[in-house]
């Protein structure tokens, strides 16, 4: 993709010691949103399905955080330009805080219902859209175009520990505690990520002169459907966000219904991908070099679908968490790359906006939920989420002929 720079282990290293302090405030602001976002989707997802009974009711909420990327991705990036980027994430994460505490008051009241769980995940679901074209650019302009494969390892890495932390923390909160003790959790962490943020003393200059919301947004459009590389990025990524992510809505339902598992147990089973995915983000920081960066993407994308399928066929918890190991360790790669080769790949001016883009094929994912939790309602989740991942392959092999030279 044009970067001359290796990432060995002496690189990696530096980058440890030598990284600005908003670097590592921006990586704390991203560890906890994905904490957050992983215990209120274990958390949510268990007492929904115990409430409904309905696998397609359990997708529809985890698909409501991404709905906002679909909608307003595009001009998300083009939006973020035009204002001052520390305050604008500080009041973002401080809305999505606001959000959580206010479903602990109806918890604690015993007043909580569904529909209250799903206006709350469509508004953190705004504040996550936000991540790609306004955090995601600030750690790299703090951290510079030849670091930034090694940045976005380590803050994949943050949010794959957050998916040991955030499931297993959810799970136990639910049993012991109740929905309203995960909540109040999630105030206090968002609490502290808008303290670090408004901490970063890093000045990304605004350009508020640079032309309308909507042409700006068009300009970036317009260089995705030119640039072949862009193009081929963005493809992949719908494959996935399509096909294999909307499975971690179904990890409560095949837990209980198949592995007989309680909210403790589906809780660590979500973890263990966590495991893995923090495993795989250390040997991409020491080890993947630029050469590979393409190659790994799409290989880490063709890895997940037949972990994902591995899950749904396995008997036990074991080979059940067996699987999810290998769903880590893809979805690290994938996660990494992702948005380090759009950083890399576009222009520098026109960053947030091709980042805003890659937002809106992320969320592409509702259609997928929308069709796993519609045919696992029909014929089962297992078999509902192994038919989703063949499908998944299938469109990664017709899509070769695109992305085979980046």
């Amino acid at each position: 993709m044009g970067e001359n720079n290796k990432n060995t282990p002496s690189s990696f290293q530096q980058v440890l010691r030598t990284s600005p302090m908003d670097f590592w405030r921006l990586w704390y602001v991203g560890f906890v949103v994905t904490t957050v976002r992983w215990l209120e989707t274990v958390a949510m997802g268990i007492v929904v399905y115990q409430q409904t009974g309905s696998a397609l009711v359990v997708a529809m909420i985890t698909m409501l955080r991404l709905v906002p990327m679909g909608l307003f991705g595009a001009f998300l990036g083009a939006f973020a330009e035009r204002f001052d980027r520390r305050l604008t994430l500080a009041g973002i994460v401080g809305l999505m805080m606001v959000t959580s505490a206010l479903l602990s008051v109806v918890a604690f009241t015993g007043a909580l219902e569904v529909w209250h769980l799903a206006v709350a995940s469509f508004i953190n679901g705004c504040g996550w859209a936000t991540d790609n074209p306004l955090r995601r650019v600030m750690m790299g302009e703090v951290m510079g175009r030849d670091r930034m494969a090694i940045a976005m390892a380590l803050d994949v890495g943050a949010g794959n520990v957050s998916r040991m932390v955030g499931p297993a923390a959810g799970g136990l909160l639910l049993a012991g505690v109740g929905i309203e003790g995960a909540f109040l959790l999630s105030v206090a962490l968002y609490a502290s990520a808008v303290a670090a943020t408004l901490m970063v003393q890093s000045h990304i200059p605004s350009s508020p002169g640079a032309g309308a919301v909507l042409a700006r947004t068009w300009e970036g459009v317009a260089l995705i459907f030119s640039d072949r590389r862009l193009g081929a990025i963005m493809a992949v990524t719908v494959i996935y966000n399509v096909f294999a992510w909307p499975f971690t809505s179904m990890i409560p339902v095949i837990g209980a219904d198949r592995l007989l598992l309680g909210p403790e147990g589906v809780g660590l089973l979500t973890s263990i991908d966590g495991v893995g995915a923090f495993a795989g983000c250390l040997l991409l920081a020491l080890w993947l070099t630029p050469g590979w960066h393409a190659r790994a993407y799409v290989g880490g994308t063709a890895a997940y679908l037949v972990g994902l399928i591995g899950f749904a066929a396995a008997p036990t918890p074991l080979l059940a968490g067996v699987a999810m190991l290998v769903t880590g360790l893809a979805g690290a790669t994938f996660a990494t790359l992702q948005a380090t080769l759009v950083y890399l790949a576009a222009p520098m001016e026109m960053r947030s906006r091709i980042l805003g883009v890659l937002s809106v094929c992320i969320g592409t994912g509702p259609i997928g939920f929308v069709w796993l939790g519609w045919l696992a309602d029909l014929i089962g989740a297992p078999e509902a989420t192994a038919i989703t991942g063949v499908m998944g392959l299938l469109a990664l092999a017709a899509t070769w002929p695109l992305w085979r030279r980046i």
